[in-house]
């Protein structure tokens, strides 16, 4: 959570429920399969559950990216709607640090949820924004989680945003980070699927993996096929790209949207949105065009 004040978007300048439905249908008749609710923190939304149910009729893999604070109430609805993977936002293991991070003292609450979803035999990953000088040091007790834990840990390397103060100092690398598990343990890379994002490994033994996503270090760009629909509904082709398309205005005007979504894919950029080159030494972020992730939600 951001420590500056921020303003939260009038509900009328976001998608409703039925908007979202209507939009995701019309990507689903295009060809998508994969349907991920994030954020933010989706389960705040108080039509959270006919969201999910709604979405849940499309012939797609549904999942979503969550803080895990409310989980426990969501189980049945998220179980009713087929979903059986979660990504879960954990960047610490430190109980005082997770509250200086999240200004929330919920730690035990998220621990408790990840172990209930283990216990449902729901997929789980769980997401760890590394940040030099903040959890570099907690990279192996993230690993030794998945010792007896189901769990896939995701390194993620830290990304410029408007107003997360990001320094190419402050990123924590794939590279860096294999070099500190390797301290402590033998690991094997794993087959990487089509279109994956992360590099993916497992300690022997361990019931649980461990992945990097080297989105600065180590772009996958080229491969991605990931598109995001934000709260207010614009269409960003690329987490760091510049510019958005307005799905949801044209919605509400009664136009045709199909143009528009083909128009943002085919202006995707080669690289990082066409706004970074590859050189995180030389990557000027107070140039950039972009919102904060608090903003862009999705």
């Amino acid at each position: 959570m951001p420590d500056e004040d921020y303003e939260v978007t009038p509900s009328s300048q976001i998608m409703q429920a039925d908007e979202i439905n209507e939009i995701a249908g019309i990507f689903v008749l295009l060809g998508v399969n994969k349907i991920r609710l994030t954020g933010g923190e989706p389960l705040v939304r108080k039509d959270a559950a006919k969201i999910i149910e709604q979405l849940s009729d499309y012939p797609v893999e549904l999942t979503l990216t969550t803080n895990g604070t409310r989980l426990q109430e969501f189980l049945p609805v998220l179980k009713n709607a087929g979903v059986r993977s979660i990504n879960v936002s954990l960047d610490t293991l430190d109980r005082d640090k997770f509250q200086m991070m999240t200004k929330r003292d919920q730690y035990e609450k998220v621990l408790d949820n990840i172990r209930l979803l283990s216990v449902e035999n729901i997929h789980i990953k769980v997401n760890v924004v590394m940040m030099k000088g903040v959890n570099d040091s907690e990279i192996n007790d993230f690993v030794a989680m998945t010792k007896d834990l189901p769990v896939h840990i995701r390194f993620i390397e830290f990304m410029p945003f408007s107003g997360n103060h990001w320094e190419s100092q402050k990123v924590f690398g794939w590279k860096q980070i294999l070099q500190v598990v390797e301290q402590k343990y033998d690991f094997i890379k794993l087959k990487d699927e089509v279109h994956d994002t992360a590099k993916k490994y497992i300690v022997p033994g361990h019931v649980g993996t461990f992945a990097v996503i080297s989105t600065i270090t180590s772009p996958f760009c080229g491969d991605c096929n990931r598109m995001r629909l934000t709260a207010d509904g614009k269409m960003k082709n690329c987490l760091f790209s510049q510019t958005e398309t307005d799905l949801l205005s044209a919605l509400r005007r009664g136009e045709d949207i199909v143009p528009l979504i083909k128009q943002s894919i085919s202006a995707k950029a080669a690289e990082r949105g066409g706004q970074f080159g590859p050189n995180i030494e030389e990557m000027d972020t107070t140039a950039m065009k972009n919102r904060s992730m608090i903003s862009i939600g999705g």
